[in-house]
């Protein structure tokens, strides 16, 4: 039989009080308090509490604080990813970032989810996984919700909230998002993003 734990990384119904499951958000608060508030300005202490609370991530991981997340161990980053102030990150599920991507403030990526029917939403919760590709540039106070992938090169607008899939070389703006342009129309890519 399958634990919490198990469920909740699978994507299938579980139950978010499970003791473990409880205890793992505990730790996770433990090590986002000591990176904001004790280890705030970015050097080897706020380091070694993003390695103990991101162990999937590539070391050269940058976070200005304040930043939230759920557990910590879904999220998986590749090289240079960078995050401005007051991200928030629900990581029930996988978050995968691909390398050279940058988060401006506020940004929230969110793979928790909740069924519609409520009775079972009383005591069941679910997940579905976010994907962002290589050097993509996600907008400050833009929103990523559950089971959206977004291609590499893509420009996410600021306050997009992003309920679909996002093509490589696209811009998506607005609320729900929508892409408005190709980034490589006529094989070069545009200086001006307006």
């Amino acid at each position: 039989m399958k634990t919490e734990k198990e469920k909740m990384v699978a994507g299938e119904l579980y139950y978010a009080l499970d003791p473990e499951l409880v205890a793992d958000r505990r730790r996770a608060k433990q090590l986002l308090h000591r990176l904001n508030i004790t280890e705030y300005v970015v050097g080897p202490g706020a380091l070694a509490v993003l390695r103990e609370l991101m162990p999937n991530t590539h070391p050269s991981l940058y976070i200005e604080p304040p930043f939230q997340c759920d557990y910590g161990y879904n999220i998986y980053c590749g090289e240079n990813v960078y995050f401005n102030v007051q991200c928030t990150i629900l990581d029930v599920m996988r978050v995968t970032i691909g390398s050279n991507v940058m988060f401006g403030p506020g940004a929230q990526l969110y793979t928790a989810t909740h069924p519609l029917d409520a009775m079972l939403r009383r005591t069941q919760e679910f997940a579905r996984p976010i994907t962002i590709g290589d050097d993509c540039w996600i907008g400050g106070g833009a929103i990523v919700c559950p089971g959206v992938t977004i291609g590499d090169r893509c420009v996410i607008g600021a306050g997009a909230v992003v309920t679909r899939d996002v093509p490589s070389d696209s811009l998506a703006v607005g609320n729900p998002a929508r892409v408005v342009r190709n980034l490589t129309a006529n094989g070069t890519l545009p200086t001006d993003p307006s």
